[in-house]
């Protein structure tokens, strides 16, 4: 790993076979430890997503809570999470999706936006975009406005910015 933090790419290391075989694994874990380069991510997704003047920040369970809510300490925003079901207190509204075997669920509190609220949603990684698309469509089922969203890496071979019907912004990118 590198000293040098205009790289990031420098800073996240790749795992093959991990979770499985022939899956190559983009760990942030570097990232995060090494405090310029974190510190860089975040002064850059701050600029990206700015302009987008949202009212809230979200983040997908969970590494995505990573990325969203340092992000929103640094904007001044508050910070909603995205989770597994029953996995947040309170009433809760969800969402099912399909994945590319089976389908999966995300839910968010009931009255964590208001109606109208611009709300960015943030992950670590764009990869299908499936689940990403589906946070989009659950924080419009609760009022939000979605101007764009964001992670710290996109897999563009994998096509999930395709998914998304919103702005989208990422640090780095893989192609293959």
């Amino acid at each position: 790993m590198t000293t040098d933090t205009s790289d990031l790419k420098a800073h996240i290391r790749g795992i093959p076979d991990f979770p499985k075989p022939g899956i190559l694994f983009y760990d942030i874990s570097t990232l995060l430890r090494h405090g310029p380069a974190w510190r860089t991510a975040m002064a850059r997704l701050a600029d990206a997503i700015r302009p987008h003047k949202p009212d809230l920040l979200a983040g997908i369970e969970s590494r995505g809570f990573l990325v969203a809510a340092p992000l929103a300490l640094e904007l001044g925003l508050g910070f909603i999470m995205l989770r597994k079901p029953r996995k947040l207190p309170g009433l809760t509204i969800g969402l099912n999706y399909a994945l590319e075997y089976g389908t999966d669920r995300i839910e968010m509190q009931a009255d964590a936006v208001q109606k109208g609220q611009r709300v960015v949603l943030l992950d670590d990684l764009l990869a299908t975009g499936g689940t990403m698309a589906a946070g989009i469509s659950l924080l419009r089922q609760s009022g939000a406005e979605v101007p764009c969203a964001a992670a710290l890496i996109e897999l563009t071979f994998l096509g999930g910015r395709k998914r998304l019907d919103v702005p989208f912004e990422a640090l780095v990118a893989y192609d293959e």
